[in-house]
């Protein structure tokens, strides 16, 4: 049986293994292409896959010198699929990067999302539906499915419309922009089909088929979109992964970050004082079945810190890339993502290590106590950037898209907001002495360090730094089953324009109705409910969904 071979362009963009992952389970083998001589005049068909600023990819397009090799292949007819910055690389330009050409198939700019009335960048399950009177679909693309968006500037359509391109919509709280365009042989999306379950491995079957489907309808005009085209609420499953007694990767879960279960004994060793590492199951495992039960994305917190190998040889790489084989939704990796030196003395940057994430299969990476250390050094040189911190680096490599800080705060009751010089919200929860003010503290190192830096002050400094996303924990609330602490979530959604994952204290499927409900965060996450078997991540989309809140439910295995 021949084989099936697809070229893909490889800038080392963050999602290559993943995208590489997609195209081995529909039966492609990948050819990689790093510079115009690696066989681009041999393709037949070409996937030009992206992620990151604008400036930086188009920049190393021209360095690498694809430009016109690839203008010469498009003219050939040969089919080509761009993907989110590949998309964005086919316009003229980018106001992200000012000055920086792109290939210009269409003579258009990309705008940034309005910060002004909604989360940006803008993260999550969003429509792709077609606006124009062609009779001829674009490839894969289903009105009612689901495609995973990660970006925060946007193409508007009505120049591509009147250029004629065949284009589909995608529509954020008000802002219609390109989710995907086709013109003859050329094909782009702004969602990711490799991270977008089994509705986007469709629109990569088809591409590479090259099956284009006629409309259901005869035409979709912009006005007459349906509610249910807009961005859902996202489920998140996350497992916390360290190594047990044995030397053995598990999923865990603690309470108040207490990951041992209670000791039944008198002894008084190290490990039997706190009894053994709560074992809830193996990380590759839970994750492809979080997965099939319609989780929006996966994240892995690294909470054991691999103190003795070599980052090359890191447990959680291997996690990562058995991982991303079967799993097609957006991977988190956070723990560990800091400058550090390996065992022979090597210095490996923070954003090396990133990268070393990235290309094993994560999408974003999390930073946790070293975002602490560095909104503390931001404070103390007079809130002035210093563009050396991991947060900076990162992003501007891979877009601040690609970063997540996670944030564990815990309450300080005080009687009145002048005993206190940090910022304090009114509270309905009561303090031990009935105190009715409260400000949330940061901590480092797992819960285990205090550092005089409230919430508000930490998750301000990182979006100035680059962050893109805040995950934001409660330790007063981990592990409690008694719901997410609603007054934090929503003084921090205020105080930022990113989005915000709300996470500690989900123990039923009525909690994630309460916090999309009762403030707005940007999507929710549940742990230990999971991971014990109390629920499946199904019946929280299926209590989301009865109750009128919009939730990805395409997850069928067949494409």
């Amino acid at each position: 049986m021949p084989v099936k071979l697809v070229h893909v362009l490889d800038l080392e963009s963050g999602n290559l293994r993943s995208l590489s992952n997609a195209l081995n389970k529909l039966g492609y083998e990948v050819q990689w292409i790093k510079q115009p001589s690696d066989g681009l005049d041999d393709a037949q068909t070409l996937i030009f896959p992206g992620v990151g600023n604008f400036g930086h990819f188009v920049s190393e397009l021209h360095a690498r010198g694809f430009v016109e090799p690839l203008k010469k292949y498009i003219a050939s007819g040969r089919r080509i699929m761009g993907i989110c910055v590949g998309l964005q690389t086919f316009f003229a330009g980018s106001s992200e990067s000012p000055g920086v050409k792109g290939l210009g198939l269409i003579p258009a700019s990309l705008q940034k999302f309005d910060t002004t009335k909604k989360s940006v960048p803008h993260i999550g399950w969003n429509s792709a539906a077609a606006v124009t009177k062609d009779t001829e679909g674009l490839y894969g693309l289903r009105e009612n499915s689901k495609y995973y968006y990660i970006h925060s500037y946007r193409a508007d359509i009505d120049i591509p419309l009147e250029h004629g391109w065949t284009v589909a919509v995608c529509d954020y709280k008000g802002e219609k922009f390109v989710g995907a365009l086709q013109k003859a042989n050329v094909f782009a999306t702004q969602f990711h089909p490799e991270k977008s379950g089994v509705a986007g491995l469709r629109v990569l079957k088809e591409f590479l088929e090259g099956q284009r489907l006629s409309f259901s309808s005869s035409s979709l005009q912009i006005q007459s979109l349906k509610s249910n085209l807009g961005l859902t609420k996202r489920v998140i499953a996350c497992l916390d992964v360290r190594a047990n007694d044995d030397g053995d990767l598990v999923v865990t879960k603690g309470d108040q970050y207490d990951v041992r279960e209670k000791s039944t004994t008198t002894s008084t060793t190290a490990n039997d004082a706190g009894g053994k590492v709560r074992n809830l199951g193996k990380p590759v495992e839970l994750a492809e079945r979080y997965y099939l039960e319609g989780a929006d994305e996966v994240t892995f917190l690294n909470i054991t810190s691999f103190k003795n190998c070599p980052l090359a040889d890191t447990p959680m790489l291997e996690i990562l890339r058995k991982t991303s084989e079967t799993v097609f939704v957006p991977l988190t990796i956070g723990g560990g993502i800091r400058d550090i030196v390996d065992p022979d003395g090597t210095k490996i940057s923070a954003l090396d290590v990133a990268s070393t994430y990235f290309a094993s299969g994560a999408d974003k990476v999390s930073i946790g106590s070293d975002a602490v250390i560095a909104a503390e050094f931001f404070y103390q040189n007079g809130q002035t950037l210093t563009g050396t911190t991991a947060m900076e680096t990162i992003s501007r490599a891979y877009g601040a898209q690609a970063v997540v800080v996670s944030v564990d705060p815990k309450r300080v009751y005080v009687k009145s907001p002048s005993d206190t010089t940090h910022h304090v919200i009114p509270t309905s929860q009561l303090g031990p002495n009935g105190e009715e003010y409260a400000w949330y503290q940061c901590t480092i190192k797992g819960g285990r360090e205090t550092r005089d830096l409230d919430v508000r002050q930490l998750v301000i400094a990182v979006e100035k730094m680059g962050a893109g996303e805040i995950l934001l924990n409660c330790i007063d609330k981990d592990g409690t089953n008694s719901g997410f602490d609603l007054e934090l979530i929503q003084d921090v959604k205020d105080a930022i324009s990113i989005p915000v994952i709300a996470s500690s204290g989900a123990g039923k499927p009525e909690h994630f109705l309460q916090v999309f409900e009762q403030t707005t965060t940007d999507a929710a996450l549940g742990a230990g409910m999971f991971h014990r078997g109390e629920y499946k991540v199904g019946d929280v989309k299926d209590y989301l969904s009865q109750h009128g809140l919009l939730v990805r439910n395409e997850v069928e295995n067949n494409v």
